[in-house]
């Protein structure tokens, strides 16, 4: 199975429940407001970059199943304006990330490994981001990546703005670790990920404040924003992160102000919010300000939800436990 079953599950439940779907804030001037993504092809929508040359332009990509392709999506229409199709690199596995660094190169994490170790390596591409968004075939750089403490499963690929220092977030169900990579990723043998802080959520996606001083992680059903200073993080409160269907990515806005999260489906819809002190700067965070990176882990839920959320997460949250009682019996 592909993913959790408490996932599945929940989709019925929300059904029954007849929750209403939020809808997305009418379009920004700038392309940052709320859209759908309308394109047939992207069913399984699981990153999301805002891009760094062409305004209200958004990158994302599907989750498998496909090839080496990724979408430049306009947020003021929902439909797709361009397909890059990534020449050098094998048929991609398991495609959970994509971000943009310095010098408006894009890289791409095929780094999802859904039975938690099957891998011995996972891959990273990276390309240019195109000058001209028309369909067209790119080179890029593929790079081997392994982990210092062995093969796992991640969703969760960021490029720091600043130093184009790659890292990544394994997916754990009760929290996992933020990885370092090299300062320079190398395609001559394997680049090896250390970990080096605790991250407190089941992590599906984050994302660097363009100016490098704050890094935000989502998961299911919450997410968190940290301080960043030079990979030591410092939690600073929670995300009000909207519930979705299968909450998947999530990417800052060009200018920092917003937060916009995508959601796998046909016809997905990304929802925005306001990002927590502007993406940056000094503003302080009324949902738990300064505390720890090595917390309990237990405010990563948005506070934000409505009676018929609170009811189909309750449900939710009530299945997944049943099932991991029924996997211990089996094992």
């Amino acid at each position: 199975m592909r993913r959790p079953s408490a996932l599945l599950a929940g989709a019925l439940l929300v059904g029954a429940f007849a929750v209403p779907v939020a809808v997305p804030p009418a379009f920004a001037a700038d392309g940052d407001g709320g859209f759908t993504i309308k394109d047939p092809r992207i069913k399984e929508s699981s990153g999301l970059a805002a891009s760094h040359l062409h305004p209200g332009i958004y990158w994302t990509h599907n989750d498998s199943d496909d090839g080496p392709y990724i979408y430049a999506v306009d947020s003021r229409t929902g439909k797709t304006v361009a397909t890059v199709t990534l020449k050098g690199v094998g048929r991609p596995r398991d495609v959970e990330a994509i971000s943009i660094g310095p010098g408006n190169e894009i890289y791409v994490g095929d780094i999802g490994d859904n039975l938690d170790g099957t891998w011995p390596h996972v891959w990273i591409y990276k390309l240019p981001e195109p000058k001209e968004l028309k369909d067209q075939t790119v080179r890029a750089t593929q790079y081997v990546v392994k982990y210092a403490d062995g093969a796992r499963n991640a969703e969760s690929l960021i490029v720091h703005p600043k130093t184009g220092r790659v890292y990544i977030i394994d997916k754990k169900e009760d929290g996992g670790h933020l990885f370092e990579g090299p300062a320079h990723l190398s395609t001559s043998g394997t680049n090896i990920f250390k970990p080096i802080a605790p991250v407190d959520l089941w992590a599906t996606d984050a994302a660097f404040s363009p100016d490098g001083t704050r890094l935000a992680v989502r998961g299911y059903f919450g997410g968190i924003y940290y301080d960043w200073n030079g990979g030591r993080i410092k939690r600073l409160g929670r995300l009000d992160v909207p519930l979705q269907r299968q909450g998947e990515s999530i990417t800052y806005s060009v200018d920092g102000t917003k937060l916009l999260y995508g959601t796998e489906g046909a016809d997905s819809p990304v929802q925005v919010q306001d990002a927590p002190g502007g993406g940056g700067g000094d503003a302080k965070s009324p949902a738990g300000e300064g505390s720890s990176s090595t917390s309990d882990g237990k405010g990563g839920t948005s506070g934000k939800l409505t009676t018929g959320a609170v009811a189909v997460l309750a449900a939710v949250l009530a299945v997944f436990g049943l099932g991991r009682l029924f996997r211990r019996r089996r094992s």
